[in-house]
């Protein structure tokens, strides 16, 4: 945790791995950190100025997509915040103000691609979340259409388990559980032509919802290194993993070193926290096409 972290005393709603949520009364104030996450577990090592993209990035792509479904969005601009919150100069660029809503307990994500813990299954039953699938695909093959692959959402520290369409209509309902499938999709798909255009395949992502006002709403991030897994298509090929402009770097630095995934996370070393810090900023100019200023 940052120095600057420490300094904040507003109530704490929820420390989430990456993200701190504030509890204002009539509203959340979502803060993104510098901490990063893999296989479920939090990292020792902090990745600076990362919060500032994933909130950066989010904000565009809230704006990009509003046209779809409703998000949570107050405001994500420090200059507006009330004067209260401007003491701490850490809120800038990294957080935003959102409307308190209900959360739906599942991690929506969508794959377009077959990567991950989606091409393990796969090898094991040409299945991904209980989704019959093509035989003869490769790994980071495109599917043949996105699919929705929902998982569980966990507290305390449990892992996130993939869950199929069935098991989610029994958690939320027919009706939510359709609408979070097709406004995933659609989410998708949207941004994925737009990714597209800019160079960059969006291989698959993750994506939350609320209720606010009896209303299915956006919330949390959306579309970034964080949650998504994004891919060059200048460097993409079929049949082995992708060089990604996202967290897999430091997921396949921490499967390098034989890190078990149970006993606290080793460091990073500073060219890794480097490398990753560059896949990310680059993640945000070559989609946004804006420089990434701190």
């Amino acid at each position: 945790m940052s120095n600057q972290e420490e300094s904040v005393t507003l109530p704490l709603a929820h420390k989430g791995k990456v993200r701190n949520v504030y509890d204002l009364g009539q509203s959340y104030l979502i803060v993104a950190s510098d901490r990063i996450s893999a296989f479920d577990h939090v990292l020792p090592t902090l990745i600076p100025n990362k919060g500032k993209v994933l909130h950066k990035l989010s904000m565009f792509w809230f704006d990009f997509v509003q046209g779809i479904v409703p998000n949570h969005i107050i405001t994500g601009d420090f200059n507006t915040f009330p004067t209260g919150l401007k003491k701490y100069e850490y809120f800038r660029d990294r957080s935003m103000i959102v409307k308190k809503a209900n959360r739906v307990d599942i991690e929506c994500i969508v794959r377009g691609y077959l990567a991950g813990s989606g091409w393990k299954e796969y090898q094991k039953s040409q299945t991904v979340c209980a989704i019959n699938l093509p035989e003869g695909l490769k790994e980071s093959s495109k599917l043949p259409e996105p699919i929705f692959t929902p998982s569980s959402k966990e507290e305390g520290g449990k892992r996130d388990e993939n869950i199929s369409f069935e098991e989610t209509i029994k958690r939320v309902g027919k009706d939510t559980a359709e609408s979070l499938k097709r406004i995933s999709t659609e989410l998708y798909k949207k941004v994925g032509d737009y990714a597209l255009s800019k160079g960059i395949i969006l291989a698959d992502t993750k994506l939350e919802f609320g209720f606010y006002d009896d209303n299915l709403i956006l919330i949390d991030e959306i579309f970034t290194p964080d949650s998504s897994r994004f891919w060059e298509i200048n460097k993409y090929e079929e049949g082995k993993p992708q060089d990604s402009l996202d967290k897999q770097y430091i997921r396949d630095y921490l499967e390098s070193v034989k890190w078990d995934k149970s006993t606290p996370a080793p460091d990073l070393p500073k060219d890794v926290v480097e490398k990753t810090m560059r896949k990310y900023v680059g993640a945000y100019e070559k989609l946004t096409g804006a420089i990434f200023n701190v």
